[in-house]
């Protein structure tokens, strides 16, 4: 399952935690887990509601009297928090990410160390139980990817601690470095600081929308009301991940390397790996090295073929693709366990493969013929 935001109307860190929420995040569950936090002083309200027609929700963080008595609450003092808390590890790990990405541009902005780097005490309240509770969410729903559009730059002036500072805010435009944006005619901070942390964190990639069979949709709602368009970011929750191949013709590498190379790119992300004879240019005969990878993993795979063979370039284009249902079972055979990969259509089995490593070592350790040996976990598995 796949996630993809669609940011239309920007993205802040409230809009984000009702748009997980709205698509199936239970309420009752994000409020016993951020209750794992040593944090006080805030109520959470959940609010469904409509805006310009559409259905979603609102979260609404009510903050104490008496934490407006306080000024500040550092970076450490939330690391340590988070750190502390009885959150389980891969919330604590998503949540401190996240507000790495806000210190370190908060720590750009302001010209100090990140360590130096403090939050308001209503803001940092806010950002913690918007930015937690978006890990929480993301723990629940497990994606195996998170995509996100494009975010849109607006014009204006926001007030904050500092005073009147220009839209984006700073430590937005710091964190939008090397994302997709947009110029917007909207005047208003249609993306947070907050938001674009949470995002520039967890997404896999910007820009696009990889969704080829939707699951769930949630919308999550702002604070603004802006004249021209509704004020709420779309979480969109389906099937369907981009597949790419790319491809490199060599004719000038030592052919022993090739296994180590299929090995490597199989390792750093890719799916299938072929080799195949070609005609060069020169009338030079050749090799055509094919891969076949998921979008997020592109880049890690460029770059293995780069490093481990001789090519100066590479040419990749996106495909579409059907797959069989697959599992992989162990059976237990007269000769041994053997692990054998079923694949089913509808619930079906078409084909039984059984593992050759696991067969090869069985037939060599039992003194047995290697197909006798696979023909027998093929009958177990059938």
């Amino acid at each position: 399952m796949i996630a993809y935001f669609d940011c239309f109307s920007g993205a802040a860190g409230d809009m984000i935690l009702g748009s997980i929420i709205d698509a199936g995040l239970p309420f009752g569950k994000l409020k016993r887990e951020l209750k794992k936090l040593p944090l006080k002083g805030y109520a959470l309200k959940k609010v469904v509601e409509k805006k310009r027609g559409i259905g979603g929700v609102d979260i609404k963080v009510a903050i104490s009297s008496d934490i407006h008595d306080h000024c500040h609450r550092s970076y450490k003092d939330i690391v340590r928090m988070i750190s502390s808390s009885r959150l389980n590890f891969r919330v604590k790990k998503l949540s401190l990410a996240i507000f790495k990405t806000l210190a370190e541009a908060e720590a750009k902005v302001h010209g100090r160390r990140v360590r130096e780097v403090h939050f308001h005490e209503v803001g940092a309240v806010d950002s913690i139980v918007d930015i937690v509770g978006s890990a929480i969410g993301f723990d629940h729903f497990n994606f195996s990817a998170i995509y996100a559009s494009a975010l849109p730059m607006t014009k204006g002036w926001v007030v904050c601690q500092h005073g009147r500072i220009p839209l984006p805010a700073p430590a937005t435009a710091e964190i939008l470095k090397r994302i997709p944006v947009y110029q917007s005619p909207v005047r208003g901070e249609l993306v947070t600081p907050t938001g674009a942390a949470i995002l520039k964190t967890v997404v896999d990639k910007f820009g696009f929308n990889p969704i080829g069979e939707i699951d769930k949709i949630g919308y999550g709602f702002g604070d603004h009301q802006y004249k021209d368009l509704p004020n709420c970011l779309r979480l969109i929750v389906g099937r369907g991940e981009p597949i790419v191949v790319i491809e490199a013709n060599i004719d000038d590498m030592n052919p022993q390397l090739y296994e180590y190379v299929i090995e490597r790119l199989m390792n750093n992300g890719a799916l299938d790996v072929t080799l195949r004879d070609v005609l060069m240019k020169k009338r030079r005969l050749g090799v055509c090295l094919q891969c076949l990878c998921r979008e997020r993993d592109r880049k890690k795979v460029i770059d293995t073929i780069f490093k481990e063979t001789t090519t100066i370039g590479v040419r990749y284009y996106p495909v579409s693709r059907e797959i069989l249902e697959r599992k992989t079972v162990k059976v237990s055979t007269k000769y041994g366990k053997i692990n054998v990969k079923i694949s089913l259509l509808n619930g079906r089995i078409l084909n039984v493969s059984p593992e050759y490593e696991d067969c090869k070592r069985l037939a060599r350790s039992k003194g047995i013929a290697l197909k006798k040996i696979y023909f027998e976990a093929v009958r177990y598995a059938s």
